[in-house]
Order: structure tokens, then C-alpha cells, then sequence
């Protein structure tokens, strides 16, 4: 994994300061200290959310599919622990490599490759603001092994490339990869081709088709739609070899309805985020981050391989 950091915003002329303008011009994304700051800035609100179960403070940290997930999860934890977590391990991250895309025009993101004191493995996180006057909030983190970094492609100046949501040359474009996985988990290869078999894939519509099997007494039905692109946007970054790292966020229903009710609730997440009275029926609706290697399409072959998939509950609903 290279360093990637960016240069200065600003340029000064023989006539004075000329302010680069990031709506139009090609720019860094985020200069190197502003991105130190960020970090620091999402550990110390992460740390702070998390030991007074304040789902409020989450959601200045995080946005996107990372803060639907967790601002729930945070929610869920403080209704059986009102006064807090106390005993929390704070976060600390460590060994943390900017990798910083030039872009034209909003919203603007970067991504940090980085180490914690959870486990071994490596986060990826990415950040992302619609404007200077917003503060850089996470959207995204997924876990990589290590070793396994991806390697992205830089320019000369050691910038990595965005890819387009359309036109990227890809073999799923960015902006269709969740319609095409939610397609995929629905119907298999006759939904979608292109993913590769893998925990995410094959193993997870085995699992629906045997852990969840109807019986008499309960009837699992699944739904999977690519998620609202404006709320959860996508993001991706080239690879060395063409291709492209692309993260993608997908919403997933599961409702059990028993043929004899009530139903009985016995998951203390769920019953905390549960609306409604589930007389029959409870609708669990799920929010899935991933990140996925896509092949160019120039290639002619290849599928679509996961590195990471994080679902989290988000609703619950009776009926």
C-alpha cells in the first residue's frame, strides 16, 4: 500500500493568491493534515458513542451505510443500558495510510487504510463531505486481512483514480453493483452472472434455502434491493491491474410470519428497535456495506469478488 497525500489547495501567482476551486477544478480530495484531523476527530466521537450510548454523537461521526448500522446498533444497546457503556474499550488506530483520489465537484471522499487495536486485521475506511463547510464523516469501513491490501493505481504525482459510477469500463459498473447483488441473492446466476462463489454469495443463498426453509409452523420470506444512491452513495478506486475496489451498500428484508401468533420476540436487539405488534409477523430490514473487486471489462472474463460484507440491523416491525 503506498502513502498517498495530498498537496496544497492553494496557489500563489505574481498578481496574489488564486484560490483553486474544488466544485470545478481537478483537486486533491483532502490535504494531508485535514485528513489527520478527520481521523482523529471520528476515533474521538466513536470512542465518545459509544460509552454513553448516544446514538446523537454517532451520527457526527458517521453517515451512509456505516452510520445506519451503527447509529441502530448504538440505539439498540443504550434501551438496555440507558446510563451508558462504561466498560468500553476505547478505539485507537494505528499505522493509518491515506489513499487520496483528485476529483472534480462534490461530494468529495478519500479513503484510510488502517490498523486497530481490535484484531489483526486492517480497516478501510472511507470518508466522505458534500462541501467545505461540513466536517468529513466515515460512510464506509470494512475489514481487509493482512497482506491483502488492494493495489490501487496512482498518477505520477502518487494520486489515486476514481471511477465513475457509470462509464467506468468495468464489468458491473459502480452505481449497478447493488441492484446486480440484490438481483443475485434473489434469483442466482439467472439474476446475475458475475459474482464470484464465496461466504456472500453461494454459502449465503444455501443458508436461506436451509436454515430458513418454510415450515408448518413459520414461513421466511426475503426481499434485496440495491440501496437509494443519493442516501448511500457508491465509491470506488481503480486497481493496478484495471480493474476497480468498489464500495457498495444493499438493504435486506427478512419477515417470519407464524402460523398461529403471537409471536414471541426473544432477541433483545430486535425488541428494542421493534415498532408495531407482532401479532403474526415480524419484518427485520437490514442495511449491508461491502466491498468488492470488479474486473475491467476489457479483460473479457472475471467475476466479481467480495472482501467484506457487514449487514446490520436496522428496523424492526410487527404485525
Amino acid at each position: 500500500m503506498v502513502w498517498l497525500a495530498a498537496t496544497g489547495l492553494l496557489a500563489a501567482g505574481a498578481t496574489g493568491c488564486v484560490t483553486v476551486h474544488g466544485e470545478r477544478a481537478l483537486v486533491p480530495s483532502v490535504q494531508r493534515a485535514d485528513a489527520t484531523k478527520a481521523l482523529e476527530r471520528f476515533v474521538r466521537l466513536t470512542n465518545e458513542a459509544n460509552t454513553q450510548l448516544d446514538p446523537s454523537v454517532n451520527t457526527q461521526a458517521e453517515t451512509g451505510a456505516l452510520g445506519a448500522i451503527d447509529g441502530a446498533g448504538i440505539k439498540a444497546r443504550h434501551v438496555g443500558s440507558p446510563a451508558g457503556n462504561p466498560g468500553y474499550k476505547p478505539l485507537v488506530l494505528t499505522d493509518s495510510r491515506l489513499v487520496v483520489p483528485r476529483q472534480r465537484g462534490w461530494p468529495k471522499w478519500f479513503v484510510v487504510d488502517t490498523a486497530d487495536n481490535r484484531d489483526k486485521d486492517r480497516w478501510l475506511l472511507v470518508f466522505t463531505r458534500d462541501s467545505v463547510a461540513e466536517q468529513w464523516k466515515a460512510s464506509y469501513l470494512l475489514v481487509v486481512t493482512p497482506g491483502a491490501d488492494p493495489r490501487f493505481a496512482t498518477d505520477t504525482k502518487g494520486y489515486a483514480e476514481p471511477v465513475p459510477v457509470t462509464g467506468s469500463g468495468l464489468l458491473l459498473q459502480p452505481g449497478g453493483l447493488g441492484p446486480a447483488y440484490a438481483a443475485y441473492l434473489q434469483r442466482g446466476d439467472a439474476g446475475s452472472p458475475d459474482f464470484a462463489a464465496g461466504p456472500d454469495t453461494t454459502v449465503l443463498r444455501q443458508q436461506r434455502r436451509t436454515q430458513y426453509a418454510p415450515t408448518p409452523q413459520v414461513v421466511t420470506q426475503f426481499a434485496d434491493a440495491g440501496a437509494d444512491p443519493v442516501r448511500y452513495p457508491p465509491v470506488a478506486l481503480r486497481l493496478a491491474d484495471g480493474g476497480a475496489l468498489v464500495f457498495f451498500t444493499t438493504q435486506h428484508t427478512m419477515k417470519q410470519t407464524v402460523a398461529k401468533g403471537p409471536v414471541r420476540v426473544q432477541d433483545p436487539t430486535v425488541n428494542a428497535l421493534l415498532t408495531g405488534t407482532p401479532s403474526r409477523s415480524v419484518t427485520l430490514t437490514y442495511v449491508s456495506e461491502q466491498v468488492a473487486t470488479v474486473p475491467s471489462a476489457a479483460t473479457g472474463g472475471g467475476e466479481v469478488v467480495f472482501v467484506d460484507r457487514i449487514a446490520g440491523l436496522v428496523s424492526a416491525t410487527g404485525q
